[in-house]
């Protein structure tokens, strides 16, 4: 039992390193690039997104 809550523990530690490590090297994420023109909602469906669907 004692072998399993430390093979437990060592992948949690692996698995917080990787986490931190991966965070800390994306930093914020992709940032699109800078645009001069203002965002407008041309690109968005016409239609609602609570529309009911039949599955």
């Amino acid at each position: 039992m004692e072998f399993i809550g430390v093979l437990l523990f060592i992948v949690f530690i692996i698995t917080a390193a990787a986490s931190i490590s991966a965070v800390l090297r994306d930093g914020r994420g992709h940032l699109p690039p800078d645009r001069s023109e203002p965002w407008t909602s041309r690109d968005l469906p016409n239609n609602s997104c609570w529309t009911l669907r039949a599955f």
